[in-house]
């Protein structure tokens, strides 16, 4: 009877790095949709371009930035939802702290 190790394959099993990313070639990244107040135009934004402020109350939570069509500054407000929204797709988030009196 004759033993082999099956494969005959030093290393057989293990996997380099560079053969278990071989498959992917780009990310695609996060994008919303987003309008301007002023200019009325509508475009996508990715979650470099936004900007979350996460208050106390619903009151002190917004996301901002900066239109890419007029230029303008837009603050709007966030709710629960949109928050897990931006959050998850990347985009960098303040937390405000009350004032202590």
């Amino acid at each position: 009877m004759n033993e082999s190790s099956g494969s005959g394959v030093a290393g057989a099993g293990e996997i380099t790095v560079a053969a278990a990313f071989a498959g992917m070639r780009r990310v695609v990244p996060v994008v919303f949709r987003a309008g301007c107040p002023d200019c009325r135009g509508s475009f996508e934004l990715t979650a470099s371009a936004l900007r979350l402020a996460i208050g106390a109350t619903s009151k002190t939570t917004f996301y901002s930035f900066t239109c890419p069509d007029c230029g303008a500054a837009v603050r709007k407000p966030a709710g629960e939802r949109i928050v897990e929204l931006l959050t998850g797709g990347g985009v960098r988030t303040l937390r405000l702290h009350s004032a202590v009196q």
